[in-house]
């Protein structure tokens, strides 16, 4: 069985269906506790590398948009063993090529 630890945000409303679907225990963070999503909190600073904050995303192509998506998706993480988002996702190895 999958734990999901989820945002106190009111997208998490169906929270029980979520679980029931994913065969997952949902527990949810504490009210102004970021250290309990860690992860969470460091790609909101990564993203905040690539987009300030007051950005407009209305100014930005969906090209823009999808680089950093990619980027970020590939991009190995210490906390989960060197290991890209998108590598613990797919189940698929990244290899790296030296440039």
């Amino acid at each position: 069985m999958l734990d999901a630890y989820l945002d106190n945000g009111k997208e998490f409303a169906q929270h029980e269906k979520i679980g029931e679907k994913l065969n997952a225990d949902v527990y949810f963070s504490h009210p102004y506790s970021s250290w309990e999503r860690g992860i969470n909190e460091n790609t909101n600073g990564l993203l905040r590398r690539y987009f300030p904050k007051g950005t407009d995303f209305m100014t930005l192509s969906e090209e823009e948009i999808e680089d950093v998506v990619y980027k970020l998706n590939h991009r190995p993480r210490k906390t989960r063993d060197y290991k890209t988002p998108h590598e613990l996702f797919t189940g698929q190895s990244e290899i790296l090529v030296a440039a």
